[in-house]
């Protein structure tokens, strides 16, 4: 090789590395973007969801007053019946014969009374002559008392008769909706049967019964002692249907028992709907969501920014002054809607992270923006 070409190779040479050392370093990644949400003091209404059953608002079981034979069946099973409507005809043959042997009874009872009537008034005078003795003067007047009480008895008789042939008509107690009859025409019915003919709801309104635990009571109760909770207008419920629906009808707490159950632990509270479609049904399972008031100045975070550590704690990151990530450890009280009710841990204004949350550690820098996708409930909150 020449010695000219060698001495250029090595000027090149040295001109590359010379530009390679002034080349400045590529410039730093910006910090990663992240979702926050600022809270704020909000007013949450505090809403609990509990099971319940729905009972009819009245329940009258049809039985038999007398014995006898079913003659005839007048209602249709499933139907609407009347206070008062007939539902069975029972054989009102004894019956008949019985009143017609009262009403024998009483008028020769009746014929009686007006003979030995007659008799103590001849006795009188007849005493006063001496023409009788006094005792039979005493005798006939017993015998005259005795026949106006055998009259009495006869006509208590009679109106028994009258009512035992009047229980031959089986009536409807209640007007409500009437299930299936137990007994059809030519069965034999008895006083004091086990069975009962037919039963009758009143459904137009029904009540809904859910138990709550007392703890939960307890603790209500203590949030308005200190103020931090103020009663609802009347107490509201909603009812989820078995297939999920809403019920679209609000109903109203009406009633608390007053005594804790002492092999659960829980009370009752009883709520009225109005049922005008005929839609809730007695012994319906349902799910009642009561309305117990409302929490004033409650941190409201969304759950999507309340996560859980490897001991199951509620932890939270928020974005501090100088955009760098902070830990919390929070504690939530109840969900409402898609949030948390934050007992301690957040305060108003704090910048909630709610997106971005992979791979960011406490400490890093951060560019806090609006969050971009819609915000949804955690699995399992409504």
């Amino acid at each position: 090789m020449q010695k000219g070409t060698l001495i250029g190779l090595v000027a090149c040479a040295s001109a590359l590395a010379l530009a390679g050392c002034g080349k400045e370093a590529p410039p730093a990644p910006p910090p990663p973007a992240v979702g926050v949400v600022t809270l704020k003091a909000e007013t949450a209404p505090l809403t609990t969801e509990l099971p319940g059953r729905i009972a009819a608002m009245e329940t009258a079981e049809v039985r038999p007053q007398i014995s006898g034979v079913i003659r005839r069946r007048l209602f249709t099973e499933g139907g609407y019946v009347k206070a008062g409507q007939v539902l069975y005809e029972i054989d009102d043959a004894p019956y008949r014969a019985a009143l017609a042997q009262a009403q024998g009874n009483l008028a020769r009872a009746q014929a009686s009374i007006t003979a030995t009537g007659l008799q103590a008034q001849r006795y009188r005078e007849l005493v006063g002559i001496n023409a009788v003795s006094r005792q039979e003067a005493d005798n006939a007047m017993a015998a005259a008392q005795q026949a106006r009480a055998d009259v009495a008895a006869q006509r208590a008789a009679v109106q028994a008769a009258q009512v035992s042939q009047n229980f031959t008509r089986i009536t409807a107690p209640i007007s409500g909706r009437i299930g299936r009859s137990l007994f059809t025409p030519g069965a034999l019915v008895q006083t004091g049967q086990a069975d009962p003919l037919a039963t009758i709801q009143r459904t137009d309104m029904v009540y809904v019964d859910v138990t709550q635990s007392a703890a939960d009571i307890i603790n209500l109760k203590q949030a308005m002692q200190r103020g931090g909770v103020n009663e609802a207008d009347g107490a509201r419920v909603q009812l989820l249907l078995p297939n999920g629906s809403v019920y679209p009808i609000e109903g109203r707490l009406q009633f608390s028992e007053v005594t804790v159950d002492p092999s659960s632990g829980a009370v009752t509270l009883r709520a009225t709907f109005a049922n005008p479609d005929g839609l809730l049904l007695p012994g319906m399972y349902v799910r009642a969501k009561l309305v117990e008031g409302q929490r004033r100045d409650a941190i409201l975070a969304p759950q999507q920014g309340i996560t859980r550590d490897a001991r199951g704690r509620a932890t939270a990151l928020i974005v501090n002054a100088k955009n760098k990530v902070e830990a919390r450890d929070v504690q939530v009280d109840r969900a409402v809607g898609d949030k948390w009710i934050v007992t301690s841990g957040l305060k108003a204004g704090d910048r909630l992270i709610v997106e971005g949350l992979l791979n960011l550690r406490p400490g890093a820098d951060v560019r806090p923006g609006a969050p971009q996708q819609v915000t949804r409930p955690a699995n399992g909150a409504r």
